[in-house]
C-alpha cells in the first residue's frame, strides 16, 4: 500500500500502527493551551490542544494534515505528553518522539519536529494564559 508515492513498508510497525489507529485525535474543548505549527517544505500542519490539571497534561488532542509519518509522530507525541507535568512535557524532544515510533526514514525525520514544536507552543500558550490570569487577579508573578 503506498501513500503519496511512499511505500508504507519503509515505516516501522509502530509508525504504521499510529498512522492507522491514531491516538488522541481531535480537539480539547475549551483548552488551556493551543499550539500550531507547519512545515512549508512539505505542507504538513499540526494543531495541539491541551487541558492542564494540577500542573499535569490531563488531556491532549491533535489535528494533523500530513503524511503518515506526521500523523504517526503526532499521535505518539500525545501518548508521551499525557500525564506529564507541564515542565516534563516542555522537555519532550524530536528525538523522544522519533524513538517512540521506532525511528523514521531519513527523509521523514523532520516530521517528529512538528509534534515537539506544537506541544511546546501549547505549553507556552498555557503559561501565558496563567500569567495573564494572575495579572488580572492582581497576584504577583
Amino acid at each position: 500500500m503506498g501513500v503519496k508515492g511512499f511505500s508504507m513498508q519503509h515505516y516501522t510497525e509502530a509508525v504504521r500502527d499510529h498512522f492507522l489507529n491514531p491516538r488522541n485525535a481531535g480537539v480539547v474543548e475549551d483548552p488551556d493551551g493551543v499550539g500550531a505549527v507547519g512545515d512549508p517544505s512539505c505542507g504538513d500542519l499540526l494543531r495541539v490542544t491541551i487541558r492542564v490539571r494540577n500542573d499535569r497534561i490531563d488531556e491532549i488532542r491533535f489535528q494533523c494534515r500530513g503524511c503518515p509519518a506526521a500523523i504517526a509522530t503526532s499521535s505518539a507525541m500525545t501518548e508521551l505528553a499525557i500525564g506529564k507535568t507541564v515542565d516534563e512535557a516542555w522537555h519532550i524532544t524530536d528525538e523522544d518522539i522519533e524513538a517512540a515510533v521506532g525511528g523514521l526514514p531519513p527523509e521523514k525525520r523532520h516530521c517528529s519536529n512538528l509534534g515537539a514544536s506544537a506541544l511546546g507552543e501549547a505549553v507556552l500558550n498555557y503559561l501565558h494564559r496563567c500569567i495573564e490570569l494572575s495579572l488580572k487577579e492582581g497576584a504577583s508573578v
